[in-house]
């Protein structure tokens, strides 16, 4: 029996709203949901991408260990999100590992059901492209805030991307990430990310609790992450 989360989920996905009943009632009897405590990997680098990965509760990361076990994170995607969706259509070996941030839910559509709304469904297909589109733009903005602007503003990027509506739709002000894992989203170390953190707290910009940030002011902090703060 499919919990009610994941009910809520599937159907609070844009894309389900272009899905015919018929089709809606497959996706939901095929994708099954998973509960992974912080810390745990819920896809390994190297792995068949067998599954589209969504976000029930939770967050996940996105990154990769080197054989000396140095890691960089790429991107953390929150509750309400879909990640994953090149190395599924490609059908390659997962390119990264995929790690819950915080006591996550996460449910996997098969990627035989992912090609068949591909094939079948063009509100599907539609969908999914501006969605890669998306992922496109988002990881051009990463590479530019990483390669033209100083600390500050790669820390805010690594906030003000989370609200990015086409990527993340359910994201709220409060998340559910430590400053840790904001430095190592944002390319920095524990100690420029707090620093930076708390120069924001200061101008009332966000708000700093245990484990969490709450954003306070979006439009300030996007205008950091752009350069123009």
């Amino acid at each position: 029996m499919k919990s009610e989360a994941l009910h809520r989920f599937l159907d609070a996905s844009p894309w389900m709203q272009e899905l015919t009943p018929e089709q809606a009632e497959r996706v939901l009897r095929e994708t099954i949901s998973r509960h992974f405590t912080a810390g745990a990997t819920v896809c390994i680098r190297g792995a068949p991408s067998a599954h589209w990965i969504g976000v029930v509760e939770g967050m996940l990361k996105v990154e990769t260990v080197t054989a000396g076990g140095k890691s960089a994170s790429f991107i953390g995607v929150p509750a309400g999100a879909w990640v994953g969706e090149g190395s599924v259509i490609k059908g390659e070996p997962r390119p990264y590992d995929v790690v819950a941030i915080r006591d996550s839910v996460v449910a996997f559509v098969p990627r035989a059901t992912f090609q068949w709304l591909m094939k079948e469904s063009h509100g599907f297909s539609g969908w999914l492209i501006g969605q890669l589109n998306a992922r496109l733009g988002h990881f051009i903005a990463m590479v530019q805030s990483l390669r033209l602007n100083d600390t500050t503003a790669q820390v805010a990027y690594c906030l003000a991307s989370l609200f990015n509506r086409d990527l993340y739709p359910g994201t709220t002000p409060q998340l559910a990430i430590s400053q840790e894992e904001i430095g190592r989203l944002a390319g920095v170390s524990r100690q420029i990310a707090n620093r930076v953190l708390h120069e924001m707290q200061d101008r009332g910009i966000i708000r700093i609790g245990y484990g969490s940030i709450e954003v306070l002011d979006l439009p300030a902090l996007q205008a950091i992450a752009s350069g123009n703060g």
